[in-house]
């Protein structure tokens, strides 16, 4: 999803009755003391019944009719959606189809319900501003994996391994976990001596290799925001050697971490 270009079209939307636009943000949150027994379930009833009860003491038959086209479609979305729910829900719908955006995300909301000529964005571009497209590079010697993110929520992964029979970097895409660079126990220890002195040795060419590569990659992207994380010299290295500068560079080893995890530790 192209966030930026979702919200160009919904700033666009004006309406003149009986048509108008629902606006819904709901927070799902399991973790939110408020949500602990599924309250959302309660605010979104009262929330559509409220809309309902107006109109129909407005008199508009129109207006009453496509409010419950959108009603419908709602509830709809919430029935097949739910079990999938992570923090919140945003949604804008018009009677016509004309507008439809639903959206499950990682972001916490507040709770709020619109049914008026334009779509309420504030909510939205804040969730934007605090977490934009998002790519969070983490290095590990021979691996390297990148994450790709936006409003919390987890849109791609790669992972790039370092064959060291050919010194060419394969790349992986989709979720794929990641393996030790070399096993542990007293037979392999000299083995992964080996290694570690031909990774030094080699490390700054290697990485010059698969820099542009990441460069494409964060281009392709679109990031606004973009984060190096592990082993220090290896980010100075692969650093170095990007044109894409990094916000923060951060010295932790995650990369065999789940992803949503990653995010949480890094994105603040």
């Amino acid at each position: 999803m192209d966030l930026n270009k979702e919200i160009k079209k919904l700033e666009a939307v004006h309406l003149e009755k009986p048509q108008k636009v629902f606006t819904m943000y709901l927070n799902t949150d399991p973790s939110d003391p408020d949500q602990q027994g599924g309250e959302w379930k309660i605010h979104l009833k009262n929330g559509l019944n409220n809309f309902e009860s107006y109109l129909q003491k407005d008199g508009d038959s129109d207006e009453k009719r496509n409010y419950w086209a959108v009603k419908e479609k709602v509830e709809q979305f919430i029935e097949e959606n739910e079990q999938n729910f992570a923090k919140s829900v945003v949604l804008f719908a018009t009677g016509d189809d004309t507008v439809w955006f639903a959206e499950r995300f990682q972001m916490p909301v507040k709770t709020e319900f619109y049914w008026e000529e334009t779509p309420a964005l504030n909510q939205l571009k804040e969730m934007q501003k605090k977490f934009p497209k998002t790519g969070v590079v983490l290095t590990q010697k021979n691996q390297i994996k990148l994450i790709d993110a936006e409003l919390g929520t987890l849109n791609d992964t790669q992972l790039f391994e370092l064959d060291l029979d050919t010194e060419d970097w394969r790349q992986h895409q989709g979720p794929h976990r990641a393996q030790p660079s070399m096993g542990s126990g007293g037979a392999k220890t000299s083995k992964r001596d080996q290694f570690q002195e031909r990774f030094e040795a080699n490390r700054y060419r290697w990485y010059k290799s698969v820099a542009p590569k990441i460069d494409k990659l964060a281009k392709d992207y679109g990031w606004e925001r973009f984060y190096l994380v592990g082993d220090k010299e290896e980010l100075k290295d692969l650093q170095d050697h990007m044109n894409k500068e990094a916000d923060d560079m951060i010295n932790k080893n995650l990369l065999d971490h789940e992803e949503m995890h990653v995010l949480d530790e890094v994105v603040q």
